[in-house]
């Protein structure tokens, strides 16, 4: 049976818990006043979270759900009776009996001088800028009924744009000091690549020296993108790119499609969080001119095969033959912007990552490979295309040694709000359209693959299919959900005792095969610390993502988003799991057909390690 032996929120993530006689009573019922209505809170209770809760709308622009409270824009502010000066209301805990007014005469034309102040130093025009329509500045504009410049308007740049990094841009021009982007790279993922240098009117949010997003830390993540108010952080955009190359009849343009841009593209149409749109979007792929419509899910069922292979391999070199240098939990290494992350900032320690491809890139060698021959096409006149939820995924189809196929593996990575911009170019309504599957040889895909898109499913998946090959019967969990995997903590962990083992797998007999999951950089730095320490001996595998949530919080998904947010993604994911005939990677047919066809010698051989990993190692196959 599985245990679930530890579930631990990061302290920045947990609540506050103070006990009622502590502090004179904090946690206790205050009567507080807000416009002329009466309502009882928790004492500490910020003005903001109380306002929130009895449905009084007050403006907000530095204040993030995510992050730390800053109090910078003063955008919230409110009066308060008795107060000289007006408060921010995302700072100011209440604490005892208040008198507030959100909206009155002088909280009115603080906001709007604070605006007026804000566009004064704004560098463009609405209409050209890429978050035109979902702008948190232009909507508090609209909002307040700005229809002029009071303080005059910048028409000349004071920075240059930084188009270095394959993942992000950035447009400091357009950045209004809000610190979110800091708060995200710092508190939220741990990174550190900016901070505001300077002061006064030369304030600035910079990289170390001020050098090039690509000559840093910066791990490509994109949440400082998903977290940014305006356009001053956007993802790079291949798209004029890829319309380039649908145009051209001489190029084969194929698709695939990663689980969590289905999962939230229809936020992007003005659907709700939650809502699937995977057939749908098949379909507006297909009139968009993609020559083939492919399901990544397809390669995270291969990424099972071989990574799974993989974990046996180490396990058995560890128990078997008493082989000391075999490095062991092992990482996953789906995430780009965890690889980078590691790489970084734990070099040393690069041999517990698995040396598997994420499952975009096994799918472009496959597609130059295998897909070509297959189909008698040159795999020069192809052009693969990668939809994910990540801006990291464009910097991995850029590095270098994702070329085994002998070409560039993935030509291009877009997000999913890139392609809802390509979707609407084309004059479609995504919510509008019929259903269709995905092409062949590319489109059976399992459910296992499916739950990559949030944070545990690559290790739902693994446990679906290892727990079978090693036992032969499926992981004792009902409908195959193995809920020790799910959720949001920072680190989760859990085990597996496995018992009544297969022959083949009897120095596995009774062994408890612990694994833990980790979500953004920040908990990923938890566990490396852990690990450095020397605390991690009895853990055999580790599932790490570097955004929040897993893919289904990547940073190239829809703005906004948050707690809430990421979570009905991720229910919308498991949903469609549920609903799938075909839910673990090792029975999928197509899975099996190209292991007889194509990757003869079976996970981990020759021929896989060739394409599918980061290095050539021969290794025995135990997974057929």
């Amino acid at each position: 049976m599985i245990k679930d032996k530890l579930s631990r929120t990061p302290v920045s993530q947990q609540p506050l818990v103070v006990h009622k006689e502590e502090q004179g009573g904090i946690g206790s019922l205050v009567e507080v006043e807000i416009n002329n209505r009466k309502i009882q809170v928790q004492m500490g209770t910020t003005i903001l979270e109380a306002c929130k809760e009895n449905n009084i709308h007050i403006p907000t622009l530095c204040y993030h759900e995510d992050l730390c409270l800053a109090g910078l824009c003063r955008i919230c502010v409110v009066e308060i009776e008795g107060m000289r000066t007006l408060q921010a209301s995302c700072t100011y805990p209440i604490t005892n009996k208040l008198k507030i007014q959100t909206s009155s005469e002088k909280v009115r034309k603080a906001r709007r001088h604070i605006l007026d102040l804000l566009l004064s130093e704004h560098y463009g025009e609405c209409y050209v800028c890429h978050r035109n329509g979902n702008c948190e500045l232009q909507s508090l504009a609209k909002e307040y009924g700005v229809d002029g410049f009071k303080f005059g308007h910048i028409t000349e740049r004071r920075h240059s744009v930084d188009r270095s990094s394959y993942s992000v841009i950035r447009d400091m021009d357009k950045c209004v000091l809000c610190k979110r982007c800091v708060r995200t790279c710092i508190d939220l993922q741990e990174v550190g690549v900016l901070e505001a240098t300077h002061r006064g009117y030369d304030t600035t949010i910079s990289t170390f020296y001020d050098k090039p997003l690509a000559d840093v830390i910066c791990i490509n993540c994109g949440q400082c993108i998903n977290r940014c108010p305006t356009a001053a952080l956007k993802a790079n955009d291949p798209s004029d790119e890829i319309w380039v190359a649908i145009d051209d009849p001489k190029k084969h343009v194929v698709i695939q499609t990663a689980p969590s841009p289905r999962a939230s593209i229809g936020e992007e149409f003005g659907l709700p969080a939650g809502h699937s749109m995977t057939k749908q979007l098949n379909t507006a792929l297909r009139w968009i001119g993609f020559d083939k419509v492919f399901d990544t899910n397809f390669t995270a069922d291969l990424t099972i095969m071989e990574e799974g292979t993989e974990l046996l391999n180490r396990l058995k070199k560890k128990i078997v033959e008493g082989d000391n240098s075999i490095k062991l939990p092992q990482f996953t290494s789906c995430s780009p912007g965890w690889v980078k992350y590691i790489e970084h900032f734990y070099p040393d320690y690069l041999d517990y990552l698995s040396s598997c491809k994420s499952p975009q890139q096994m799918f472009g060698a496959l597609i130059k490979t295998f897909y070509a021959q297959e189909n008698n096409i040159a795999p020069e006149d192809i052009v693969t295309v990668a939809l994910m939820p990540c801006s990291a995924k464009k910097f991995e189809c850029n590095r270098p040694e994702m070329h085994s196929s002998g070409f560039k593996d993935v030509d291009y990575g877009l997000t999913t709000r890139e392609m809802a911009q390509m979707i609407k170019e084309a004059g479609i309504y995504l919510p509008d359209l019929d259903g269709s599957g995905f092409d062949d040889p590319f489109g059976d895909a399992s459910g296992a693959g499916l739950i990559f898109g949030a944070t545990g499913g690559v290790m739902e998946a693994a446990l679906r299919t290892v727990y079978e090959i090693v036992t032969g019967r499926e992981v004792p969990f009902e409908n195959l959900e193995i809920t020790p995997c799910r959720g949001f903590e920072g680190v989760r962990q859990a085990s597996v005792k496995l018992e009544g083992t297969l022959p083949e797998w009897n120095f596995l007999e009774g062994v408890d095969l612990n694994f833990m999951i980790a979500h953004g950089t920040a908990n990923a730095k938890k566990v490396m610390e852990a690990l450095v320490r020397g605390e991690l001996e009895n853990i055999h595998f580790i599932e790490i993502m570097a955004c929040p949530g897993g893919c289904i919080g990547g940073g190239g998904q829809p703005i906004p988003t948050s707690p809430e947010i990421r979570k009905k993604r991720a229910e919308a994911i498991y949903n469609e799991d549920r609903g799938l005939e075909l839910r673990k990677s090792h029975n999928n047919p197509h899975i099996k057909y190209i292991y007889e066809k194509f990757l003869i010698d079976g996970p981990c051989g020759h021929i896989s390690h060739k394409l599918l990993h980061t290095h050539y190692v021969k290794r025995g196959k135990f997974i057929a």
